[in-house]
């Protein structure tokens, strides 16, 4: 191994309080402190060339859409629909 390679050095992540505290107790039930999670979590983007899990909207999840187009048809078809003045238009 390189010298250069065996030399740590530090980095700092910001992140919420509570966000840490969730990851921490994840990360110890593995036997894994935050630095050795935050160092597997580098070497495997390193391996994979990138992010080592896919990245995804939830608004595009299967369940959302079929919901949505459920949704979309009751609308085409006049069902339940309830109308609501949203903002002051002026009328009366």
């Amino acid at each position: 191994m390189l010298e250069a390679e065996k030399k740590k050095v530090s980095i700092s992540v910001k992140t919420s309080q509570a966000d840490k505290k969730k990851a921490a107790e994840i990360f110890d039930g593995l036997g894994l402190n935050l630095s050795t999670a935050i160092n597997i979590f580098i070497k495997k983007s390193i391996a994979e060339g990138g992010l080592p899990f896919e990245v995804k909207d939830p608004f595009y999840s299967e369940a959302n859409q079929a919901e949505l187009n459920r949704r979309f048809k009751k609308v085409a078809n006049n069902e339940n629909i309830q109308y609501h003045q949203l903002l002051d238009d002026g009328k009366q």
